[in-house]
């Protein structure tokens, strides 16, 4: 099969786009300690593989309320604006097109993170499930999230200028776009489900009143920065962490529809990766494709083959590749040749030095 399609270059946010493979965003926990800064060597991670169509970065934190793991980084603070100007700095001069995940995980963090012990959430349910808490040994754990704190309307309107404010830092550092992570568990992802969103105020009880967080939050930052260099993430087929909701296809495809309205980048949809896991139906993928006008981007373990195939049915735009960037910096060239991938050291995903980060030499070299 002909994969001639990932090398077409596509317009997004003003920028051509070499070719159609996206480096998806994955935590890598290397920031800078204390304020969680970006730095040199992350620089020069991302500037590594700047042969990418598009970067979008490792999860980053708007504010301290919404940290959730160790070491990653922030967006919030001037030490951390221009730690990412030298990750800006170093992608552009490398070629490269690079957008900030905003992130804020609500439920999905640990007691350690935050001055009174609680996270916040638009519901006080625990999520039944784990984070990665570096302890006071200096060791990295997945531990249990507790049970968080009920945002309250006002707490809800200081999230939403957090997320303006980040946007413009991002902006400030230098980034092409940002792109909002409204899916996987995390904060926008827990006010759009059922099992997570409980309210009978403007911020739940029906399928309106779960949508208005994201609606809110999006415009927010297409004021801040121009819509169409904005894209946002959803997850609507990842159930994990207590999130299988019923109407969330539902919700999320009246999501893309004023998604759509508002005129932003892109759609990015996480798919879930594991070997077993469900199919994505056509009729998902037409349906949302008549709702959303914009690019489509998708990530969940695609190969070359597959993620060509999508983008000849003119069902997506730009195929996201996550773990294959790991070991291989210059994924492109090697997809393009069809040369063989090196595997990574899972060993070191998380945290740490220059070692299984940005040690992973290209095949030329």
């Amino acid at each position: 099969m002909s994969t001639s399609s990932l090398f077409q270059p596509l317009t997004l946010a003003g920028r051509t786009l070499p070719n159609r493979i996206v480096m998806a965003p994955m935590t890598r926990s290397r920031s800078s300690q204390p304020g969680d800064a970006a730095n040199a060597m992350m620089a020069e991670y991302y500037a590594q593989r700047a042969s990418a169509g598009l970067i979008i970065t490792e999860a980053t934190q708007i504010s301290p309320q919404g940290k959730g793991y160790s070491f990653t980084p922030g967006i919030y603070s001037a030490e951390q604006v221009a730690g990412w100007r030298l990750v800006t700095e170093a992608v552009h001069a490398a070629g490269g097109r690079i957008f900030l995940q905003l992130w804020h995980v609500g439920r999905m963090s640990h007691a350690s993170f935050h001055v009174d012990g609680l996270p916040v959430a638009p519901s006080a349910l625990a999520p039944d499930a784990q984070v990665w808490v570096v302890g006071e040994d200096g060791v990295g754990r997945m531990v249990d999230c507790p049970t968080p704190r009920e945002l309250s309307s006002a707490d809800i309107a200081v999230i939403i200028e957090d997320y303006r404010h980040a946007a413009r830092n991002a902006d400030l550092a230098g980034f092409d776009g940002v792109e909002i992570h409204g899916g996987n568990g995390y904060l926008i992802d827990q006010f759009l489900r059922t099992p997570s969103n409980q309210r009978q105020d403007a911020y739940g009880g029906n399928r309106q009143g779960r949508l208005r967080f994201l609606q809110e939050v999006t415009s927010a930052v297409a004021e801040e920065i121009g819509a169409a260099r904005v894209g946002v993430r959803l997850a609507p087929f990842i159930t994990a962490r207590n999130m299988a909701c019923p109407d969330i296809i539902p919700t999320i495809l009246e999501a893309a529809t004023f998604l759509d309205q508002l005129g932003i980048g892109y759609l990015h949809l996480s798919e879930a990766d594991w070997d077993d896991a469900p199919q994505i139906p056509q009729e998902f993928r037409l349906l949302l494709r008549a709702a959303f006008q914009g690019a489509i981007i998708v990530a969940g373990r695609y190969d070359a083959e597959r993620g060509a195939a999508l983008i000849e049915q003119g069902l997506v735009d730009l195929i996201a590749f996550g773990r294959p960037f790991i070991a291989n910096p210059d994924l492109p060239a090697r997809l393009a040749g069809q040369l063989p991938l090196a595997d990574f050291d899972g060993a070191s995903l998380f945290g740490g030095d220059a070692r299984g980060y940005s040690d992973y030499p290209a095949l030329s070299a």
